[in-house]
């Protein structure tokens, strides 16, 4: 088998293309699945990615030289032939195919299996070899369907402003923000977005993602504020900028909320267990429906998800990388004590 992806220090390396995919040191050619700041990185000479993502790209990177690609569009790359197909995580997220010396390699990035509205779906890629995420790779981690999940926000919301305190849901600005954006009742009241949130709508309404209206707090009556919905990133939790929205019920929106404990140290009144990533069920069937032989697992709960692909046969290794997914220090050490009391592979 010849490897058309290695592990190098600047990240991952497709020698037969000369390019890195979702590098995390500069270099000089570099594949983007997707616009997180995990994945892309300022400092690189030259980017590619998808054209759905070069608003998101444009916005967080800035004037950088991006070339970009139609989903399923191919070029030559050196001695390789590569396309970008849909992962359906956030807005113009991609797994990235290589073909070249009789072998066909995925690199999945992020991604997700249950469709929404504010991204192109998932697409199975069939490959020699596949290159997956296992951010929530334990069979814990299960997601209810998220039209369950926004529809219970959109409930939550309404009794707040029943009660005359104001909603206010902290989400990570790219992507999640977004899909909650997305499944919200405006009937219910103004819905207001941070400075952060709202530079990320104005990319995807750029990417003709149909999105609600949303206003800043200053141009929303003072009584109004009692009914609203406030999206803002973790970042603005406890920060002065809370304190326009008098009394207030606050929520975390994230796939951490499944674990114990999370919700508390957030410090949040409810936690919303919605996530852009697979969940266990969908890792397995991403997985099974790439028809790969060989697997290699690049960030999460890696050990366990080696241990229970070379269980059903196929071959397994792991991709030492830097990525972090919705991972953020709250929930580090209950990650890694998750993982270490894991003795067996799941089932």
């Amino acid at each position: 088998m010849t490897a058309l992806v290695v592990q190098r220090l600047e990240g991952l390396y497709c020698p037969s293309g000369d390019f890195y995919i979702d590098p995390w040191q500069p270099v000089e050619r570099a594949v983007i699945t997707h616009a997180h700041s995990d994945h892309a990185r300022i400092g690189n000479v030259r980017y590619l990615a998808t054209y759905e993502s070069e608003p998101v790209m444009r916005a967080r990177l800035g004037n950088v030289a991006l070339q970009s690609l139609a989903y399923g569009e191919r070029i030559r790359v050196g001695d390789a032939i590569l396309s970008l197909h849909p992962a359906g995580h956030v807005l113009g997220s991609a797994q990235v195919r290589i073909e070249a010396a009789g072998e066909i390699w995925v690199v999945s990035g992020d991604y997700k299996l249950e469709a929404d509205t504010t991204c192109v779906p998932f697409e199975p890629v069939r490959c020699h070899t596949f290159i997956t995420e296992s951010t929530f790779g334990l069979p814990v981690y299960r997601w209810r369907p998220q039209a369950e999940i926004l529809a219970t926000i959109n409930e939550w919301w309404g009794m707040n402003a029943e009660a005359g305190r104001a909603s206010v849901i902290f989400a990570y600005a790219f992507g999640k923000a977004q899909r909650i954006l997305a499944g919200l009742d405006a009937n219910i009241g103004p819905i207001i977005c941070h400075g952060a949130v709202e530079i990320l709508n104005r990319a995807y309404r750029e990417a003709t993602i149909s999105l609600p209206p949303t206003r800043q707090a200053n141009d929303v009556e003072k009584k109004m504020l009692a009914r609203a919905l406030i999206i803002a990133p973790p970042s603005a939790q406890s920060t002065p900028w809370l304190k326009r929205f008098g009394l207030y019920s606050d929520a975390f929106a994230s796939g951490w909320m499944r674990l114990r404990g999370a919700r508390r140290r957030r410090a949040v009144d409810r936690g919303f267990i919605l996530s852009d990533h697979a969940d266990w069920p969908a890792l397995q069937k991403a997985i099974r429906e790439s028809c790969a032989e060989c697997v290699y697992v690049t960030h999460g709960y890696v050990s366990v998800m080696v241990r229970w692909l070379e269980e059903q046969g196929l071959s397994a290794r792991a991709f030492e990388t830097r990525y972090g997914g919705e991972l953020d220090d709250s929930t580090q050490n209950e990650v890694e004590a998750t993982t270490e009391s894991s003795e067996e592979a799941p089932r």
